[in-house]
């Protein structure tokens, strides 16, 4: 078996959070991560008495958990913002808080239906980094390319467990483009696994320096398998999980109508 996926499955649990419960954990997480740990830009604690963080996107979002086997615990959650089935118009947070570069991205030509937008992507700081982390050596600025770790981790960092959690989200809720605003050095982190996105914006300040970013999934895995194979089987367990793609979709569909004239 492939080492990444044997260490994915020793040490980490993703559960759907559909559960009251459930949510109340994932808050939970995203209150202490930015409001105490990171304490963010706008997340100041004294806005959340009740200690959880919760927005209007929500009810109209998937949410995971990333628990930890050993020790049992909660360490990290995620979300995939879906459209809003009382207004499919509705925008999303990349659209209405960051400045989208037209040359790089046609909003008008995205399927909506199939789009999602990954969000409240967080790790508890003690799983999170270690001095010789990755992410702390791109926040310090050094060369990714010749860094070189004291000691690695058998399983390289929770965040590729969350992205299994959230590449299934997306497959159960056949969305096949992802949008998402984070910082710079997030994207890089992703990068080492090849789940990058694509820079479609400026930098901004929103809640931090942040930029708008975007990935067709079915193209993002299609590279996975062919340069990133051990991380491509963790995520898609072993090719099991595969989005459809959109085109794919909506050309069934025509087809599909088409005949249904052509029999009446």
């Amino acid at each position: 078996m492939n080492d990444v996926v044997a260490a994915f499955n020793e040490y980490f649990e993703v559960i759907d959070a559909h559960s009251p419960e459930l949510l109340h954990h994932a808050f939970k997480l995203r209150y202490q991560v930015y409001c105490i740990e990171q304490r963010a830009p706008g997340f100041e604690a004294s806005k959340y008495p009740a200690e959880m963080e919760s927005d209007e996107y929500d009810p109209h979002s998937s949410h995971i958990l990333l628990r930890h086997r050993p020790s049992g615990e909660f360490v990290g959650t995620a979300r995939l913002i879906l459209p809003d089935p009382l207004d499919p118009k509705k925008l999303f947070p990349t659209e209405q808080h960051t400045r989208l570069d037209p040359a790089l991205i046609d909003m008008s030509h995205l399927p909506r239906r199939h789009t999602g937008e990954i969000s409240r992507l967080v790790v508890v700081r003690r799983f999170a980094r270690r001095r010789d982390e990755p992410l702390h050596a791109l926040e310090k600025g050094a060369n990714i390319e010749k860094w070189n770790p004291t000691s690695k981790r058998r399983f390289p960092h929770p965040l590729l467990a969350l992205a299994v959690g959230i590449i299934r989200m997306s497959v159960e809720r056949n969305v096949t483009h992802w949008l998402s605003v984070m910082e710079p050095s997030l994207n890089r982190l992703l990068s080492l696994y090849g789940l990058q996105l694509d820079p479609v914006g400026p930098i901004i300040e929103h809640h931090g320096q942040r930029g708008p970013y975007y990935v067709d999934l079915v193209k993002m895995l299609d590279r996975m398998h062919k340069d990133y194979n051990e991380f491509w089987e963790l995520v898609t367990d072993y090719g099991r999980l595969r989005p459809i793609s959109s085109e794919y979709t909506q050309s069934s569909v025509s087809d599909s109508e088409h005949l249904l004239e052509a029999v009446e």
